[in-house]
This record gives C-alpha cells, sequence and structure tokens, in this order.
C-alpha cells in the first residue's frame, strides 16, 4: 500500500505529477500517429515501386510474349503462302512484309523469353514454365526453318507443309497454353499484391483517424485541466498544437485515402482493361493466322474454320453463332447497344472492356474497336466465298494484300483501334502511378511536420505551468 501511495504521489496526486503525465501521453501519441504515418508512407511508396517495377511488367511481358507467338506463326503461315513455287508466282509485297514481321516476332520472343526467365526467379513454378518454353520454342523454330527451307526447293511446299503442320501443333499445344498460364500467373500475383495492400491501406486509415482523434481528445481534455485549475480560457500553445494535430490528421487521413484511390484506379480502372485487351491482341492475331492456316492447308481447313470462329467468340461472344450468321447477330447486338449502352448482349474481351468504361475518350475508342472488328470479320466471310467459288488465288490475294479495301488493311485498321484503346488505359495506369507517388511525397512530410510542431507546442505551452511549481 506504501508503494502504492508513493506512485500515486509522484504520477498523480499533484497537479505538476498530473501535467507530466497529461504532457508524457501526448507526446506519445503523437509520436505514434507519426511513426504510423512514416511507417504507412514508406508501405506505399513500396507498394507502387512493385505495381510499376514489377507486376504490371510481368504481366505485360507475358501478354506481349503470347502475342508474339500467335503473330510469328501467322507470319510464317503467311510466307509459306505468297511465296509460290520457289519464287514463281510469288506475291511481293505480302511475302517480302510477311519475312519482314516474321523476324520482328521472332526477336520479340526472345526478349520476352529472357525478361520473364529473371522475372521468375524464386517462383519455382514460373521458372519451369519459362524453362519449358524456351526449350519448345527452340523446336518451333527448327520446325519452322525446316518448313521454309523445303518451300525454297521447287517442288517442296507438300514438305514444307507437314513441317509447318508439326510446328503449329506445337504452337497450339505447348507454347500458347504455357504463355496463356503466364499471363494468368502474373495477373493473379498482381491482383493478390492489390487486395493485400487494399486491405492495409484501410487498416492504417483506420487506425491513424482512431489515434488521432484520441490524441485530439486528449488535448482537449489537456486544455479543459489548465483551464479549470489556474482559470485561463485558452492555452496558446495547446490551441496551436490542437490545430497542428487536426491538420495532420486530416491530410494523413488524405494521403492514406489518395494512395487507396490511385491504386484502385491503377488496377481495377486501367490495368484490368489493359489486360482484357492484351488478349484480345492476341487472340486476334491468332484468328487472322487461321485465315492464313485455311488456306494454305486444305486438309485442315474445316479445323481452321472451326477455330477462326472459336477464337471470334473470345472477343465478341454470341451464343448460337456460325460463320454464316455471325455478322447478321454481331451487327443487330451491336445496334442494339449503340441505342442503349446498358444492353450488352454478347460476351468475350470486348465486353469485358465495354463494362469498364472509365476514362474520356474511352467509350469512342473501344467502340470504333468494335466497328473495325466488324468489317474484318465481313472479310473472312469473303475470303471463304471466293474460296468456295473456286477464286482461290483471289481470295490468297484479298487475304494478304496490303492495299486499301483488302483483308489486311482492315486488320490493321482493327489493330490500331484496339491499341489507341490500350494506350487510354496505359496512360491512366500511369498517371494513377504517379498520382499515387505525388500523395505520399507530398502529403507525408507536412503531416509529420505538423505533428512534430504539436509536439513542440505542447511542451512550450505547459512549460510556463510547471514553471509555477519549481
Amino acid at each position: 500500500m506504501a508503494a502504492r501511495g508513493a506512485l500515486r504521489r509522484r504520477f498523480w496526486a499533484t497537479v505538476p505529477a498530473r501535467l507530466r503525465l497529461l504532457r508524457a501521453a501526448t507526446l506519445l501519441l503523437a509520436a505514434a500517429v507519426a511513426v504510423l504515418l512514416v511507417v504507412a508512407g514508406l508501405a506505399a511508396n513500396g507498394t507502387w515501386d512493385g505495381v510499376a517495377g514489377r507486376d504490371a511488367p510481368r504481366t505485360t511481358s507475358a501478354a506481349d510474349l503470347n502475342l508474339a507467338l500467335n503473330d510469328m506463326d501467322a507470319q510464317a503461315a503467311n510466307v509459306l503462302l505468297s511465296s509460290g513455287d520457289a519464287g514463281k508466282g510469288r506475291l511481293q509485297t505480302p511475302y517480302n512484309k510477311a519475312v519482314g514481321f516474321y523476324g520482328d516476332a521472332r526477336r520479340e520472343i526472345g526478349h520476352d523469353l529472357r525478361t520473364l526467365a529473371v522475372a521468375a526467379q524464386g517462383d519455382r513454378g514460373d521458372e519451369k514454365t519459362v524453362e519449358h518454353l524456351t526449350d519448345d520454342f527452340a523446336e518451333y523454330q527448327e520446325l519452322i526453318g525446316r518448313a521454309l527451307e523445303n518451300d525454297g526447293r521447287s517442288g517442296g511446299q507438300a514438305s514444307a507443309l507437314v513441317d509447318y503442320r508439326r510446328a503449329t501443333d506445337l504452337l497450339q499445344a505447348k507454347l500458347l497454353p504455357a504463355a496463356r498460364q503466364l499471363v494468368s500467373a502474373n495477373d493473379d500475383n498482381f491482383e493478390h499484391e492489390y487486395r493485400s495492400a487494399d486491405t492495409t491501406l484501410s487498416a492504417q486509415l483506420a487506425a491513424v483517424l482512431a489515434l488521432g482523434m484520441l490524441l485530439l481528445a486528449l488535448l482537449g481534455v489537456l486544455q479543459w485541466y489548465l483551464t479549470r485549475r489556474f482559470h485561463r480560457i485558452l492555452n496558446p500553445g495547446l490551441l496551436c498544437a490542437t490545430v497542428c494535430t487536426l491538420l495532420a490528421v486530416i491530410l494523413g487521413a488524405q494521403m492514406l485515402s489518395a494512395t487507396s484511390a490511385h491504386l484502385r484506379g491503377a488496377r481495377r480502372d486501367a490495368f484490368d482493361s489493359v489486360v482484357a485487351l492484351s488478349r484480345a491482341r492476341a487472340i486476334a492475331y491468332d484468328a487472322n493466322a487461321d485465315e492464313s492456316r485455311f488456306l494454305l492447308d486444305p486438309q485442315r481447313r474445316d479445323q481452321y474454320a472451326r477455330s477462326f470462329l472459336a477464337k471470334s467468340q473470345k472477343l465478341y461472344g454470341l451464343d448460337g453463332a456460325t460463320l454464316s450468321t455471325y455478322d447478321s447477330m454481331l451487327a443487330s447486338t451491336w445496334r442494339q447497344y449503340e441505342g442503349d449502352h446498358h444492353l450488352l448482349r454478347f460476351s468475350g474481351e470486348f465486353r469485358r472492356e465495354l463494362d469498364n468504361i472509365t476514362f474520356p475518350g474511352e467509350r469512342a475508342a473501344a467502340e470504333k474497336t468494335v466497328d473495325t472488328y466488324a468489317v474484318y470479320q465481313r472479310d473472312d466471310r469473303r475470303i471463304r466465298t471466293l474460296l468456295a467459288a473456286g477464286k482461290e488465288r483471289e481470295a490468297v490475294e484479298f487475304c494478304m494484300d496490303w492495299k486499301p479495301g483488302t483483308s489486311n488493311a482492315h486488320f490493321g485498321a482493327w489493330m490500331a483501334a484496339l491499341d489507341k484503346l490500350t494506350d487510354i488505359n496505359r496512360a491512366h495506369f500511369t498517371s494513377s502511378v504517379q498520382g499515387g507517388r505525388s500523395a505520399v511525397s507530398g502529403l507525408l512530410p507536412w503531416a509529420g511536420g505538423l505533428l512534430l510542431a504539436a509536439m513542440l507546442l505542447t511542451t512550450l505551452g505547459l512549460r510556463p505551468r510547471l514553471a509555477e511549481f519549481r
């Protein structure tokens, strides 16, 4: 009991003891809020480093690999389709363009595989996927090289086609599924990091508000005690400390809420669309390759026609559509959408994007993408009609030429519209990252400085009162 009484006299029974105890509690609580904000700010910067430097680049590299694989196979088919018999009857412009695009795609694949190999370090599953991709790609290149070599010999087209079949079967069975798995795995990792960071930011915001309100309440109690004990209306130092604390809590909460909003904008509003559109682009190149394969390989025409329709359904899905009904169903559902943007009676990657319209100019760019896609689809039907009429040469020329009004020209216009739409979302992803970083760098120093000022003002405000008891 004696010890308890001694402690009470030292820490609470006298006025100076109460003032010192309240001052200590105020300073400790202010320091706790400051530390919490610094920790939250450092964590937010770490999140932005991960988003911009790791999560997004890994996902887009995997998507680029998926696209480049489709493009390389499409261009290999185009080379074989346009080369003629050892150069005789060659479609020179389509051939030269196909050779150039083939080389570009091969170099892009090499770059993407190296990037993904570095990114996969530490994740055994992704490491194995990249290793298998690298080995399978080497085999694929060997088969395509043999096909092109055989195609360069007079009468070698049949052998070239056999090698190309083996190469494209390898692509469809191993390379593309592995590339898509990398896209999904990296996007899933990004999603996990996003949800974890969002949850952490919410908890930090709640903690800052709770501790901030507690600190303001403590300053209010201290002000009340001084008024009651010393018969003064207000203590200027404590009043200024209270204002500084209030501003610090407001700025700290604003920093955390702005970071959360920018993170949501980067992931949900922008990057979800980037992923959907990147997948759409890869599917588009694969579908375009199916047209060339359809013309190149008569024995597999039914297979490639079904494959083209399946990929079209992944882009703009229409229940029950066939190649003969797809165009009319597309036109009908698209007119309904144009009349009422809530009537999206289709599925696929384009639906995913139209469900996530967020930014100025995005809807117009998305609609332009679907409009140019519809033109390309009608071109496909013309190719098949020409071939069915026995006009194979005309079908090949229309499919592969780059003159205005041809299929490749319309495919290029579709890809340009898709790229513009993707660029809108990429730009807003970048601006969200920059905005999130700015929220931390712009608000955290002010909040921390105001809390330090509150601590100093509290100390200075109490000093004259404590001096009275010396």
